[in-house]
């Protein structure tokens, strides 16, 4: 394990609030030195003129597929796109096949993720058995096991069961975990197939309303303010979800949100009912909607940016778009997107859109810094990620070092490119 000097470049650490130009050098997994200017004989000189580095993003909503669909994606494999999109840990969501609803899939999981180069791999545990919304599963253990599950979520179903959902976020008080909310009242999404509204009517394609996320939105907030729980909600995608979050942290609430790139990127406008790379859970809805999610983030009332990185085969996406799934990958294009959507549009800088990237899931996960979030400053692991914010990158998901293609963004070109990633002191890839 050499040494790595970059020269010149932006150093963003919003972990520390630093942002300074200068010289970064990594010595044996760790940061060591951080000056206006450093000559160090016999390291290996990495030129970050015109670059920015940050600390290693985290993704707090990715699929991994594993156990079950190993066709779709592996660890082994997701670990390696994340790190492509500059993610050098992402947490990974519970339904798989079984679910991840007790401590022997936890450490199974941990196994497989402690094998060869990739991210750090952080499991979300499932809230009920089975993910069936019946009974609880085995969150005290699950926490226990491997010192890993932090968080616990129904993602890809929604807990319908008010009661149950109660009684998780209680739960986790005891070890200070989050609850994780996908949320869908399916009594009202209804198997819709996109975002109810004009543009499903045009393509004869049943909706689905932003009132069935909205819901949920508001009883679980009602909820994790009557119980003190810790509650973060995924992939919102209404405006008025948005609202009900600003008003519940101005109340104090303890909650948190998220938003896709895709999400910030798209709107229903862009579905055509025949590309299903656009078929998303919840789904792309409208203009204004797509507009309050960018605001929320540039201000900070969506705190996190993450993937819901959602691998499918081929055959499954190439069905018609009724049949198809719900999802697409993301953990490649992530960075691209959110800053081709948020920067180059002037709605936020580059030190704001990598804190969705680092501090923002930290804080929502839970995460002490030895696990992740210990940021650049000396002594710190050397988790990094080097960006060219003037670098065009044109999408081929066929390049990925994901195994699934479903990618709404191929072909196009975005602004902004992980130029080179650090892991635990060494270049990714050499």
């Amino acid at each position: 394990m050499g040494k790595i000097l970059i020269k010149g470049a932006r150093i963003i650490c919003p972990f520390s609030g630093r942002d300074q130009v200068g010289d970064l050098l990594v010595e044996k997994g760790r940061v060591t030195k951080i000056a206006d200017e450093l000559d160090i004989s016999g390291a290996r000189v990495v030129d970050g003129k015109g670059k920015c580095v940050s600390p290693g993003f985290l993704d707090m909503h990715v699929h991994l597929r594993e156990p079950g669909r190993e066709d779709e994606e592996t660890i082994a494999s997701g670990r390696m796109a994340a790190l492509r999109g500059g993610f050098t840990a992402i947490c990974c969501m519970p339904n798989t096949q079984p679910p991840v609803d007790n401590p022997t899939v936890v450490e199974e999981i941990m196994k497989k993720a402690s094998i060869g180069e990739g991210a750090d791999v952080f499991p979300v545990g499932a809230i009920t058995l089975g993910m069936e919304g019946k009974t609880l599963a085995e969150l005290g253990s699950m926490h226990a096991s491997a010192g890993r599950v932090r968080a616990f979520s129904e993602d890809g179903w929604g807990l319908q069961d008010a009661g149950l959902m109660r009684r998780a976020l209680e739960y986790v008080k005891m070890f200070d975990g989050v609850i994780i909310s996908h949320c869908e009242d399916r009594s009202l999404s209804a198997e819709g197939q996109m975002h109810e509204g004009m543009r499903s009517f045009q393509l004869g394609l049943r909706g689905n309303p932003s009132v069935s996320e909205e819901v949920m939105v508001a009883r679980d907030i009602l909820l994790a303010e009557y119980t003190g729980g810790r509650l973060h909600l995924a992939h919102l995608s209404s405006a008025r979800s948005v609202e009900m979050l600003r008003e519940a942290r101005a109340r104090g609430v303890r909650v948190t949100a998220e938003v896709t790139p895709h999400h910030l990127f798209f709107t229903d406008e862009d579905v055509d009912g025949l590309d299903t790379n656009f078929k998303v859970n919840p789904p792309l809805r409208g203009r204004a909607d797509r507009d309050a999610l960018r605001k929320a983030l540039a201000e900070g009332v969506i705190s996190v940016i993450a993937s819901d990185h959602a691998p499918h085969s081929l055959e499954e996406k190439e069905q018609e778009f009724d049949y198809a799934p719900s999802g697409v990958i993301g953990m490649e294009t992530a960075f691209a997107a959110a800053y081709t959507a948020m920067v180059k549009t002037g709605l936020m800088n580059l030190y704001q859109l990598v804190e969705r990237f680092t501090v923002g899931p930290a804080q929502a996960m839970g995460f002490f810094p030895e696990e992740y979030g210990e940021g650049i400053r000396e002594g710190a692991r050397a988790d990094l990620v080097i960006l060219d914010p003037d670098a065009q990158v044109v999408v081929d998901a066929f390049n990925f070092a994901s195994k699934s293609r479903n990618c709404p963004f191929q072909g196009m070109e975005l602004e902004g490119k992980i130029v080179q990633v650090i892991k635990n002191g060494r270049l990714v890839g050499e």
